[in-house]
């Protein structure tokens, strides 16, 4: 795991449950706020279930890129009892 992972590993952890974060706000505490990109990828590859990678969001809302599914993603954020009025599933073949 490179150090790259290991440092936005620890900063999903530190988001609390009911709440999400944006890959672009996770970039910028990274320090480089165009790495949205990478930071999508990173937790694409995760397998640590440790590591609440649903609460993670694109920056309009969108709900894309859970490993899980949307499905689940959705669930889990609903059990936070995440405030969920301005997060979307986005259209097929947008993010999906």
């Amino acid at each position: 795991m490179s150090g790259f992972s290991r440092r936005l590993y620890a900063l999903v952890r530190q988001i609390p449950p009911g709440q999400v974060a944006t890959y672009g706000q996770l970039a910028l505490l990274l320090g480089n706020p165009r790495m949205s990109r990478a930071v999508g990828t990173a937790l694409s590859a995760c397998r640590d279930d440790s590591i609440p990678c649903h609460r993670v969001v694109g920056t309009n809302g969108s709900l894309t890129g859970y490993a899980g599914g949307l499905d689940r993603k959705v669930k889990l954020l609903t059990l936070e009892k995440a405030e969920m009025g301005s997060l979307f599933l986005p259209k097929r073949g947008t993010a999906l």
